[in-house]
């Protein structure tokens, strides 16, 4: 099966491209919880003192491993910066600061790479619209090739193809040398100081002291980001962690002192400092504790929000042996239950409950998730109050599993700028794209429904929204027959997604050969029992058919209703012919459809097995 494209005079056919199998998505292998500190003001000063000291420490080895460049692990002298830290600090807190670095270093270092190939595939995608005279389109092989649609628009395009060549040069150039651009606290929040007076909500103009006031807001943000009170855990270390300790008992917390300021702050023995705040995980403290009890290592992360004032403290620890991944429920076993599909949208998530026979039961689900213009905790908030509602939902129908799209936008965001439109409409989509939460929505319903006992099953998101408005929308629309407004594209598409993970194909049943024979004396050159795009389940696709027009005597002849076998007259009646799609014979008590797997035996409505609409077995 092919598709038609635009532009070309002779309707050039362009073939389906080949499916991604489904996949069950890997539990989390860590786990990590907050709680709040309320500090006194002495607790304070000593945390604020202990983290400015480390991070200047931290700041000055980070730039040593970006003067070290890119080497092998046995090269990077951790050994002799970890040495040179301990009479600064201690031997913990070294080797913390020494391991952050490293981590820095190797992230820096695949964004990179991320932005050289993303640089490259801009560069690709401008040269070969810039090959096609405007306003022309031309064939390459498979692909069609839009050349820009004025000059002016072209002669645009030629001035940012030489920026993007230059800085790929630069971008080149640096991973060559190995000293890659790091900024700790952050590079946005750097360069919110060079336009700070332009971003302030404020009425303009400001006066000296509203001046000072944000000057003064903005340092204390960045001196917060650039604060280092992070300890990584030991195994066997009392409560997990001896450079802060947290006794679960009571939830006193201790912690270990630089060198240099054992002297001024230390109120416990070799060189500790005890918080006079007490720590208490409401959220999996439990878990913790059996951590803790057991032995196991815990990190701990102190942080500073100076919008808000408030201290906080973060223990994470991993969930699984070092080396190894999470056991993950098979797929198969997955298919024997039902599932809840879900589509993802910019501000809503489209949801349907799905039987073990691929069939929609009941009526579409919507939930709201207005993300946009939010700070970031906000927008965390909603992403898992909407989670939380789909999961609740999948326990209340017995679901065993959640179908999502593998999707990441990573293609449309690398070259959006070029290929996702023009103008103010271009702008949008691409910000609607962009707004997507699909990498954060992943990891968050991974989590989420690990704990809560569900799976995750993945699929290739290509042609869901395509085939389920041809072959779902109008029939799911029919059986609603309260408020047809409620079901959309996205919840056809979400079925679509659903059928694809139980390993269905997108189509209501299986497109076989026709019934009516062909005659002797004119016998079919063509393939009986062509495969449909829709019609395929995993990754094993078969030969395309052929796109010849048919003979008269090759078109199929009328369709006819039977009766079935073996039952009394006007019982049953099975549908034999091949309606287009979407456009099936109303419901009646005396119709069955086909079934949904090729090898099963239709059943009366009713009983298990069947594929009418919005009845659930």
């Amino acid at each position: 099966m092919a598709r038609a494209v635009r532009g070309d005079k002779k309707h050039a056919l362009r073939p389906y491209r080949e499916l991604a199998a489904p996949f069950v998505v890997a539990a989390p292998t860590g786990c990590r919880i907050r709680t709040r500190l309320r500090l006194s003001p002495g607790d304070e000063t000593v945390l604020r003192a202990v983290g400015m000291q480390l991070g200047a420490l931290a700041g000055a080895d980070l730039a040593e491993r970006v003067r070290i460049g890119t080497v092998p692990a046995a090269l990077n002298q951790r050994a002799e910066r970890k040495k040179a830290l301990t009479s600064q600090s201690s031997a913990r807190w070294a080797g913390s600061i020494t391991r952050t670095s490293e981590d820095q270093y190797k992230l820096a270092c695949r964004a990179l790479n991320e932005h050289i190939g993303s640089l490259r595939q801009s560069i690709r995608t401008i040269e070969d619209r810039l090959a096609v005279a405007a306003g022309t389109v031309e064939r390459r092989g498979r692909r069609t090739v839009r050349g820009y649609t004025d000059g002016s628009e072209r002669r645009a395009k030629q001035q940012r193809l030489q920026l993007l060549k230059a800085r790929l040069r630069n971008a080149l150039r640096e991973r060559a040398s190995g000293q890659v651009r790091i900024t700790r606290g952050g590079r946005a929040l750097l360069a919110s100081r060079q336009h700070l007076y332009d971003h302030i909500e404020a009425p303009k103009p400001l006066t000296e002291e509203a001046w000072r006031a944000e000057r003064e807001g903005w340092g204390e943000r960045w001196a917060a980001r650039r604060l280092f009170l992070t300890a990584d855990g030991e195994a066997g270390a009392p409560f997990g962690n001896y450079t802060i300790s947290i006794d679960p008992t009571d939830g006193t917390v201790s912690m270990v002192l630089p060198e240099p300021l054992r002297a001024r702050y230390a109120n416990a023995p070799r060189g500790r400092y005890v918080l006079g705040a007490r720590a208490q995980f409401t959220h999996r403290g439990q878990e913790w504790a059996d951590r803790i009890a057991a032995g196991g290592p815990v990190r701990y992360d102190v942080s500073f929000a100076p919008e808000r004032g408030r201290w906080y403290l973060d223990a994470s620890w991993s969930t699984v042996n070092k080396g190894r991944t999470a056991p993950a429920v098979q797929l198969e076993a997955l298919r024997g239950h039902p599932v809840l599909a879900v589509d993802v949208n910019a501000d809503h998530l489209a949801a349907w409950l799905l039987d073990v026979h691929g069939n929609p039961v009941g009526r579409p689900h919507t939930v709201a998730l207005e993300l946009s213009g939010l700070p970031a905790p906000t927008r965390d908030a909603r992403l898992r109050q909407a989670i939380t509602q789909l999961l609740d939902l999948a326990r209340r129908h017995a679901c065993a599993a959640l179908v999502i799209e593998d999707l990441d936008f990573a293609d449309a965001r690398a070259t959006g700028r070029e290929k996702l439109g023009r103008g103010r409409r271009g702008k949008a989509f691409r910000r609607t794209v962009s707004g997507i939460p699909t990498a954060k929505f992943r990891d968050r319903l991974a989590g989420m429904a690990h704990h809560a006992g569900l799976s995750v099953i993945a699929v290739d998101p290509a042609y869901s929204s395509k085939w389920g408005a041809q072959h779902w929308l109008n029939p799911l629309k029919n059986t609603q027959t309260s408020d047809q407004s409620a079901t959309s594209g996205h919840h056809a598409a979400a079925v679509v997604i659903g059928r694809r993970g139980l390993g269905f194909p997108a189509r209501r049943r299986s497109d076989g050969p026709r019934q009516t024979p062909q005659p002797r004396a004119a016998p079919s050159r063509g393939r009986a029992g062509a495969v449909r795009p829709e019609d395929r389940t995993g990754p094993a696709v078969p030969a395309p058919p052929s796109h010849r027009p048919r003979t008269r005597t090759e078109r199929t002849a009328p369709a006819r209703t039977s009766r079935s076998a073996n039952t009394p007259s006007g019982v049953l009646a099975r549908q034999t012919r091949a309606s287009p799609a979407g456009q099936h014979p109303p419901q009646s008590p005396n119709t069955v459809r086909g079934p949904s797997r090729p090898g099963e035996q239709p059943n009366p409505p009713g009983m298990p097995g069947t594929a009418n609409l919005g009845q659930p077995h």
